[in-house]
């Protein structure tokens, strides 16, 4: 080792000698020889920061935004369609109206369930969420709060529109977007769950959507028993309004919680 100079390093070099070497003085001679040294992260923190510097944001937000117009032309090719198959009776389109929506909304519901964990995993964050101190539960919560804005709030401001194709009354079209609003996130959070659990499989699309439709039937009846009570002057709007949202606050307990143990079991 030349005192002022560059640093060579060799097999006889004691070990001291590299603890002894300033972190500066590594820099100095990388940069002269063209190489780069990067700092090991030491701490867990220092690690989830590297991982998030590795992440592309403008990449993850490329795919909701394509998940989300996805989900949103979906959904009108859905509905549009039932006029062709039905006929011109305009009676009868806003009849059946808040039923179509509601259906086609959930079927555009279930279509981006399966990418809910599968960035994470694919670049190694799901890791990084695992081994955090920060309560699983409480991560997989924001996630799902996350990707309902993401796909399933495209969904409730774009009913309107769908509403109008369907010839429904101003009222049913406010009721529909309201029990979208109120209904949709209890879907994202029964779908947190399958998605979980296919999370570790090549191809869990179908595999969610064969476990989420089954709980999400309760949903989609109440949510349109409450927008057929709306424009129904002898049915009550408010008792199935209520059990629509005490299902979502349900599943806004449960789902989190089973996607965190299916995380973790598939972790191990």
């Amino acid at each position: 080792m030349l005192a002022g100079g560059p640093i060579l390093c060799s097999p006889r070099v004691e070990a001291a000698e590299i603890d002894a070497v300033q972190p500066q003085q590594l820099a100095a001679a990388g940069t002269g020889a063209g190489l780069e040294f990067v700092e090991q992260p030491k701490t867990l923190g220092d690690l989830q920061a590297a991982v998030e510097q590795v992440a592309d944001p403008a990449g993850q937000c490329r795919a909701l935004a394509g998940g989300a117009l996805i989900g949103v032309l979906f959904f009108m090719t859905v509905v549009a369609v039932i006029p062709f198959g039905v006929g011109p009776d305009l009676n009868l389109l806003a009849r059946i109206g808040p039923a179509i929506v509601w259906i086609g909304a959930l079927l555009s519901a279930l279509l981006g369930l399966d990418r809910l964990f599968q960035a994470e995993r694919d670049d190694g964050a799901l890791d990084v969420l695992l081994m955090q101190e920060t309560p699983l539960v409480l991560t997989v919560f924001v996630k799902c709060l996350a990707h309902w804005v993401a796909t399933g709030l495209p969904l409730v401001i774009a009913s309107p529109l769908l509403g109008l194709f369907m010839n429904m009354s101003e009222v049913a079209i406010g009721a529909v977007m309201l029990t979208l609003l109120v209904g949709s996130p209890a879907i994202t959070f029964i779908g947190a769950a399958g998605a979980a659990v296919a999370v570790a499989l090549p191809r869990g699309g179908l595999l969610v959507s064969i476990l989420v439709l089954p709980l999400a039937i309760p949903v989609l009846i109440f949510g349109v028993s409450a927008s057929y009570a709306a424009v129904e002057d002898p049915a009550p709007f408010m008792p199935p309004f209520l059990f629509l949202v005490a299902i979502m606050l349900f599943f806004a307990v449960i789902g989190p919680l089973a996607a965190a143990l299916a995380l973790r079991n598939a972790a191990d």
